[in-house]
């Protein structure tokens, strides 16, 4: 039992000695899908006879599926029902899945997460999307199952509610008072700060720097690839 728990204390020093656990989210972090799931909203709100310009659709990605359609029905002073909001769902499911192979892996995302798995940096993905459209998007970015992922499915509130942060952290075994979470959006910067994390936003979403850091990032980088440029502005031991 003690040789358990000093094992669990050097593993805590070490992670800390080469920096902060980095949590991600997916969607327009790592792979570039925001626009695709924006015109997959668009046909399922169309298909329920609701008409809402993509700009509007956009800025409530990264919020979950259920919240999104509620915020975006809300503008149009229409309410729906449980089953119309689950019946929204499954047809933007559909409709993205059709549009997945235009889907890719994000500048610098693939050799980002290489690099911090080679100097033993922790790192997780928590995404607001459920599996069946996480999958994809994994597979794009060659994540198997050993990689520690917290989907939609696995929590009780997604963003921008702090449940899928405080979950990632938990699957690694590191505080969430010591992770980064890495995220595109408003939302992602606002559940980083629910959940007492420093958020570090990128640009590759669609967002502007300004609106990033009013949300609380800490840092903006354009994309995977300037941030691993940079890892060592947030607290990360960069290795020859």
């Amino acid at each position: 039992m003690q040789r358990t728990r000093n094992r669990r204390q050097l593993d805590r020093l070490n992670r800390r000695a080469n920096g902060p656990a980095l949590l991600f989210d997916l969607d327009g972090t790592l792979v570039d899908s925001v626009y695709q799931h924006v015109l997959a909203w668009r046909e399922a709100l169309e298909q329920a006879g609701i008409e809402l310009a993509v700009w509007r659709i956009h800025r409530r990605i990264g919020m979950s599926g259920g919240l999104l359609a509620n915020n975006l029905l809300r503008e149009t002073g229409r309410r729906i029902t449980a089953k119309e909001a689950a019946q929204l769902q499954r047809v933007h499911a559909e409709a993205y899945a059709r549009q997945v192979s235009q889907v890719r892996s994000l500048p610098g995302a693939r050799e980002l997460l290489a690099y911090l798995s080679k100097i033993a940096v922790p790192w997780a993905i928590a995404t607001s999307g459920r599996m069946e459209s996480a999958g994809p998007a994994l597979k794009i970015l060659g994540i198997g199952s050993e990689a520690p992922v917290v989907t939609r499915d696995q929590v009780q509130r997604a963003k921008p509610d702090p449940d899928l942060f405080l979950a990632a952290a938990e699957r690694l075994g590191v505080e969430i008072g010591e992770s980064f979470v890495v995220g595109d959006s408003v939302w992602d910067l606002l559940a980083a700060r629910r959940a007492k994390a420093l958020g570090i936003g990128l640009l590759s979403g669609g967002y502007g720097r300004e609106e990033l850091e009013r949300a609380g990032a800490y840092r903006v980088y354009q994309d995977p690839a300037d941030l691993l440029k940079h890892l060592d502005e947030v607290g990360i031991r960069v290795t020859e």
